[in-house]
């Protein structure tokens, strides 16, 4: 069934419907209505502005494209699957949780909160700002994201990140078996008690990077204006460029071609430190 031009404002809205193609329709209106799309199937939504919250709760199949969920759109795909998103505008707080299956591409995002708990997500081309971004999800592969915010990919599993750039504070702390690519990551605190995580061509810009990790790996790094780096991690890296300081690696191995301070002020910690080729003690 189609449905072209219309308006809907009233609680559940289309609710339990399977398989229609929504053109050019608005969820907004006075009635202010609920969970317009609550335990729906196979939707395909064009150019849809949703304005109304809780739109796509328990929904299995859904297409979004060019569409516009706005600031007032609040949790707005919950406990869904199989959800593609392109070329739209997901603007509500809490838009994507406990989600499997979801593709999204070319697609701007402003969302506190926004991705917890989410199996098998896939991002390309796209722009997002939040807060607590990802939180808890697992198996992902983000290819040339922007991101901005704080508190990112916390407790993630199973991740790929491909030519991103994140401007963040606190990110990947408690990650997974993690790879980053040819990403320009920079903020505070980078990926604190992480496990088996790679930054391979990367640029890491800022302060404490990398502490308390375990099995670490820096491939062919640089890494700008990072001081006390390192600090209790099993740590195996290549970087390029001059380290302001590093701090109390456990163990394994550091090359760098310059560094301005090695600080080793406790006697358990036993990385080697090569600057320039030299082992340093």
């Amino acid at each position: 069934m189609i449905i072209e031009n219309k308006t809907f404002d009233n609680e559940r809205a289309l609710y339990g419907s399977h398989d229609i193609v929504l053109k050019n329709c608005a969820f907004d209106g006075p009635a202010d209505g609920e969970s317009a799309l609550k335990e729906c199937s196979d939707i395909d939504a064009q150019n849809i502005f949703f304005n109304l919250r809780y739109p796509c709760w328990h929904v299995h199949g859904l297409n979004i494209s060019s569409s516009e969920m706005t600031d007032k759109c609040r949790a707005a795909l919950w406990y869904s699957d199989h959800i593609r998103i392109q070329n739209s505008k997901l603007h509500g707080i809490k838009a994507l949780r406990e989600c499997r299956n979801v593709e999204i591409t070319g697609s701007d995002i402003i969302s506190p909160e926004f991705g917890w708990s989410v199996t098998n997500i896939r991002m390309e081309k796209s722009k997002a700002q939040s807060e607590y971004f990802m939180m808890r999800s697992e198996h992902i592969e983000f290819k040339e994201v922007e991101f901005s915010g704080k508190y990112s990919f916390q407790y993630i599993k199973d991740a790929v990140f491909d030519n991103c750039r994140f401007d963040t504070k606190d990110a990947f702390w408690h990650a997974e078996h993690v790879l980053v690519r040819g990403s320009l990551v920079k903020g505070e605190y980078l990926a604190w008690y992480s496990k088996n995580v790679t930054f391979e061509n990367c640029t890491i810009i800022g302060t404490q990077p990398l502490c308390y990790c375990e099995n670490l790996r820096l491939i062919n790094c640089r890494m700008l204006e990072t001081d006390l780096s390192f600090e209790k991690s099993e740590v195996e890296a290549d970087i390029t460029t001059e380290v302001l300081s590093i701090k109390n690696p456990s163990s394994g191995i550091i090359r760098v071609p310059a560094v301005k301070e090695i600080i080793r002020d406790d006697p358990k910690v036993k990385a080697r430190i090569e600057v320039a080729g030299k082992v340093v003690d």
